[in-house]
């Protein structure tokens, strides 16, 4: 048996790197019967049937998965969003930071495109305090050794919404052909990129990127449950909550809320407070039709 890391798969075949080589490998038909999918990012075994074709046997256990896109293992999650075409939506980039508290990954706030005008202000004082936030240009290289060392040695996912430059960004930090972008639609508004397949690509400072074109949004494997303590996942709330007088506190209309007494001194940003509320009503939704589909 030989142990490596899925870097690509397409149409069925995975391409496993196993030291200085990539071969390519089929998946035991068992992985179909139960359920399970390999995922660009697994630790595998496999077995070499031919001299140019292996067999993945075994997905070794993965520290985190997601199902859009489909990658496993990831150690920093990176969540961009542009100053200015398009200008940042505070409620997407929350949901993209509630997808890594969920899955336990550490997540970064890269703020792209300071070359063009936009105030920074809302970024440095919502964010900042909470996420390191990281104040860049792929286009001028600002910023971007910052980044750099924040992805020493670290799997890395990019997440953001299209034309934010997260593509231009990966190729400030991975030279290869493969990774071919056009500019900004002025039409659309939305980013161009020519692959569809998830792909990880390495660099010379040991960060292993994954490239994760046409996915503008990120799933976890498992949805948010509204017994999940959804305010653990946006941690000043979750600290202030520490103060409420219930522990199943809500934070919504509650008497003796600390939450929401901290919203009103201004402790948290009126924003993420919105986000945190949006997404609380969706996942009690959600779970109250889950439980009529089942009572049924």
């Amino acid at each position: 048996m030989i142990r490596g890391t899925i870097i690509k798969g397409i149409s069925g075949f995975y391409y496993v790197k196993t030291g200085a080589d990539v071969r390519t490998c089929k998946a035991r038909g068992i992985f179909k019967k139960d359920g399970s999918i390999p995922l660009v990012g697994d630790e595998v075994t496999i077995r070499m049937r031919e001299e140019d074709e292996g067999l993945v046997e075994r997905i070794l256990p993965r520290r985190n998965e997601f199902v859009r896109p489909p990658i496993a293992n990831i150690d920093l999650f990176i969540a961009v969003v542009a100053l200015a075409n398009p200008s940042p939506n505070p409620e997407i980039l929350d949901r993209f930071l509630v997808t890594a508290e969920a899955a336990g990954v550490n997540a970064v706030v890269c703020v792209n495109k300071t070359d063009l005008s936009g105030g920074r202000d809302y970024m440095e004082t919502v964010y900042a305090p909470i996420y390191p936030t990281v104040f860049v240009s792929a286009k001028t290289g600002e910023g971007t050794e910052r980044l750099r060392s924040l992805m020493h040695n670290r799997r890395v996912a990019f997440a953001g919404p299209s034309g934010v430059g997260k593509t231009c960004l990966i190729k400030r930090f991975v030279a290869d052909e493969a990774l071919i972008t056009g500019e900004v639609s002025e039409r659309t508004g939305r980013g161009r990129h020519t692959t569809r397949h998830v792909e990880i690509f390495d660099t010379d400072f040991g960060a292993a990127i994954y490239d994760t074109p046409g996915y503008t949004a990120f799933e976890g494997a498992t949805s948010l449950a509204a017994d999940a303590r959804l305010d653990a996942y946006f941690p000043e709330i979750g600290f202030a909550s520490e103060g409420c007088r219930f522990d199943d506190c809500r934070h919504m209309n509650e008497p003796g809320c600390a939450v929401t007494a901290a919203l009103r001194d201004g402790l948290i940003a009126k924003s993420r407070y919105e986000s945190y509320a949006r997404l609380l009503s969706e996942t009690e939704r959600r779970t109250s039709e889950e439980r009529r589909r089942k009572t049924k």
